[in-house]
């Protein structure tokens, strides 16, 4: 027997000042089974780093042919794609190939060793953007997710402030490209 999705709700008060997008979310995220906590908190994080009406969670690890999420218009065309962790350079290729910007979150302790490695054949793609999550700052990212979740989210010069309950967390990624 398969196992089942785990499935989160988050309820995120967003203020982005830096695209003057300010928003009441309501989100339901699920967990596939083989999905670890850290990528599920990334993808949040990542989406909303990244929010837009359009944008979407798509099944990204069950489903080679969607990005983890992504933004599609009303023409059918992906405006943004969106992946997550250290992707080899066929699944980047593919998606900046089908958007019209692509973003890669990165996250995890070999993090370095593989940017090392893929630089230079991802330097190629002038429609992609890499971001990188510090793992301390994934470690505090999980410590806050359970199966309910309310966040305040506060963006202002690419700094984001996570407020939950009593905790709060500045999120800074480091620009790879």
């Amino acid at each position: 027997m398969a196992l089942k999705a785990t499935i989160y709700k988050a309820n995120i008060e967003l203020a982005d000042m830096d695209r003057n997008y300010y928003d009441s979310l309501q989100l339901t995220i699920a967990q596939h089974p083989s999905e670890n906590a850290q990528r599920l908190m990334v993808r949040l994080i990542a989406y909303l780093l990244n929010a837009h009406p359009d944008l979407q969670f798509g099944k990204g690890v069950s489903d080679e042919d969607e990005a983890a999420i992504w933004q599609i218009n009303y023409s059918d065309e992906i405006e943004l794609w969106i992946e997550l962790g250290q992707l080899d350079e066929k699944r980047l290729k593919k998606a900046s190939n089908q958007a019209k910007a692509v973003k890669l979150y990165c996250y995890g302790s070999s993090v370095n060793t593989w940017w090392s490695q893929a630089q230079a054949n991802l330097s190629k793609y002038p429609k992609l953007s890499i971001e990188q999550f510090s793992p301390e700052t994934c470690d505090a990212l999980v410590k806050l997710l359970s199966r309910n979740m309310e966040f305040q989210c506060s963006i202002q010069d690419g700094q984001l402030w996570l407020t939950s309950g009593e905790d709060t967390l500045l999120i800074e990624t480091t620009t790879l490209k």
